[in-house]
């Protein structure tokens, strides 16, 4: 299972999930001493908790979107982590801006315990997809599996 916007050649792609939308949020402390970024390059500017996945190869790099135009904006930090539940403490700690997926801030943001900012540069993208060789004829249970988890929307 992967993200839909990281199709592989010769690959198939089978949406399981609905569309998706990152956040970067920090606590109302971390922003008492440091003004809100308003656009991703002013993220160079903050103290942002960084990941390291061990897939990827390496630290990630944000990912914006506005109006059709892509941002990438490779941040620096003191905390380096791998976990979504890592990034969402160290930005309830007030330790600097954490990037995740927005359902997981929503209750803190709902409880005023994160705050979001660069909203209009995070834009939904595509979720979460099986993927499976496109030169493979399907098994008749990878196929009902297959159903089984097709997104239907809703």
């Amino acid at each position: 299972m992967r993200l839909g916007e990281q199709v592989a050649k010769d690959m198939i792609a089978l949406r399981i999930g609905p569309d998706l939308r990152m956040a970067v949020v920090g606590s109302p402390a971390y922003f008492a001493t440091l003004p809100r970024p308003l656009t991703p390059q002013d993220l160079t500017e903050h103290n942002c908790i960084n990941m390291r996945l061990p897939t990827y190869g390496g630290m990630f790099a944000w990912e914006f979107e506005k109006d059709g135009r892509e941002v990438k904006v490779r941040v620096d930090g003191q905390l380096v982590v791998n976990t979504i539940r890592q990034r969402l403490d160290g930005a309830l700690q007030g330790l600097g801006l954490a990037y995740m997926p927005q359902d997981v801030a929503a209750p803190y943001l709902a409880s005023g315990e994160l705050a979001a900012v660069l909203e209009d540069w995070c834009e939904p993208f595509s979720g979460y997809h099986l993927y499976y060789p496109s030169r493979r004829h399907a098994s008749p249970a990878f196929s009902k599996l297959a159903e089984a988890l097709r997104w239907r929307g809703g």
